[in-house]
């Protein structure tokens, strides 16, 4: 079985040597090493290359977010027909067992299980609380098997965001590449209810990672990025991956964060523009 890890960066080089440093410290190595250069101005690129001459270096000419950054990593990687694909941002750092717990939860399912398609750590911040921007969305459809699977350590999933997510190699011929449009936010959401959709992936409670984000706000404390949490999260609800019911709870929730940023922003002119750009953009010209 093999394991090719892609991270992706943009200048952020001491977060990136400590990332890079979790995932060579892992108790299973990965086997193949994929970095993405975001069109970094900190040199990266060169400290990539100097400290880590076998890893793969994908230098992107323009800043292409981090939806960019995994569309093309993934792509890179599925042609070199890995068994698992092993996704984080610069700013993820894995336990050093993170990688061997994932790799174990599909021998924790019933025998007559399909594989899994996906398999997410739990992300946390530095306090060692979940994260709020990485919660993992379960599957909440047979209560039955969601206690079996906390019981078990693999818990059936809905979807999740991309900091130490394991991709099946071979989803990506079927589902595709994370749309590059959303450019930050919700790619990795949609993406993930693509794939599950259709085909069982599940939360290894146990793997974990910590994402050291700045701050452990909420996307409605984003500011003008605010722009992106409410274009992508209508491409999101009318994606595709989403049924019906699920697309209705998912923009009810935008709701509620729209909601939440106006009364963070005091109503002010600036965020009102900021919510109606958005919803003009998701409108005006969806995500392929």
């Amino acid at each position: 079985m093999t394991v090719c890890a892609v991270v992706v960066t943009r200048d952020r080089l001491r977060l990136l040597e400590e990332c890079l440093a979790a995932v060579e410290a892992q108790t299973r190595p990965v086997d193949h090493l994929v970095v993405v250069d975001n069109a970094s101005g900190d040199g990266t690129s060169g400290f990539v290359s100097h400290q880590y001459p076998d890893a793969e270096l994908i230098r992107l000419e323009r800043n292409e977010g981090g939806a960019g950054g995994f569309h093309e990593g993934l792509r890179h990687a599925a042609a070199g027909a890995w068994d698992w694909i092993w996704l984080m941002d610069d700013d993820t750092v894995p336990r050093p067992d993170a990688l061997e717990r994932l790799l174990d939860a599909p021998g924790r399912l019933d025998g007559g299980a399909p594989p899994p398609a996906l398999l997410a750590s739990k992300v946390v911040w530095t306090d060692g609380h979940v994260h709020p921007m990485n919660p993992p969305r379960l599957d909440m459809k047979d209560m039955d098997a969601v206690v079996r699977g906390f019981e078990s350590g693999a818990v059936p999933l809905r979807f999740c965001t991309f900091p130490s997510l394991l991709v099946r190699g071979d989803v990506l011929a079927r589902y595709g590449l994370p749309c590059k449009e959303f450019f930050i936010w919700s790619d990795d959401i949609d993406f993930t209810a693509r794939v599950l959709r259709h085909e069982p992936g599940y939360f290894v409670p146990d793997s974990v990672a910590v994402h050291k984000t700045e701050s452990a706000s909420p996307p409605w404390e984003g500011g003008g990025r605010f722009f992106y949490a409410v274009r992508n999260g209508v491409w999101v609800a009318f994606g595709g991956g989403l049924d019906r019911k699920e697309a209705f709870f998912h923009l009810l929730l935008l709701a509620g964060q729209v909601r939440r940023y106006l009364a963070h922003e005091r109503w002010s002119p600036a965020a009102v523009r900021t919510v109606a750009r958005g919803l003009a953009a998701a409108v005006k010209r969806p995500a392929r």
